[in-house]
């Protein structure tokens, strides 16, 4: 990493797609992260080592559909707690609960199982990233309908001229993202 902090190292593996998937956009491509051993190391103790304090130590994580699975997932193995799936609809076989939520054309709906967490969970809530805020929030309000108390929503990245972080902390939901990107 050679003197560069975590946050510039990760940074300096996010491709930058443009126009995609709509003229304006600039997508922020996480899987270079995640293709080199390293770095894929790197980011995931970042999550890991925040979350390792008794006091911080979550109960569970849950990761959103579907980026949120694959840095859940790890995280939840290091911290050597459960992991549950929030999904899109249609997706789980069991008894579930379902959250719609506005997108910018339309919206979406995510489910979860019922049996998922149980009341008094402490919820690690995990997702690559961070734009309107509309799929965290969805999530949230799926844990809180079985009992659970998501204690921190995580990402890697967080867009915040999008919105979406002001307003997951403006509804009492403490956030940790490593990058922020600003405009272009």
């Amino acid at each position: 990493m050679h003197g560069l902090s975590v946050a510039q190292y990760l940074r300096n593996h996010i491709r930058t797609v443009p126009d995609w998937p709509a003229p304006g956009v600039q997508f922020r491509d996480i899987t270079p992260l995640l293709q080199d051993a390293k770095v894929f190391r790197v980011l995931i103790d970042a999550f890991v080592h925040r979350y390792m304090d008794a006091q911080q130590r979550p109960d569970v994580v849950a990761g959103l559909d579907a980026r949120g699975f694959i840095l859940g997932s790890v995280v939840a193995y290091e911290l050597n707690v459960g992991f549950v799936p929030i999904r899109k609809k249609g997706k789980l076989p069991f008894t579930t609960v379902e959250e719609t939520y506005e997108l910018e054309y339309g919206s979406a709906t995510v489910e979860l199982h019922t049996d998922a967490v149980k009341s008094g969970d402490r919820v690690l809530l995990i997702d690559d990233l961070i734009a309107t805020g509309g799929t965290m929030m969805a999530g949230k309000k799926l844990l809180e309908k079985l009992g659970a108390s998501v204690m921190e929503g995580a990402a890697i990245v967080d867009l915040p001229e999008l919105g979406g972080s002001a307003k997951l902390r403006a509804s009492g939901l403490e956030l940790f993202t490593l990058i922020d990107f600003e405009g272009h």
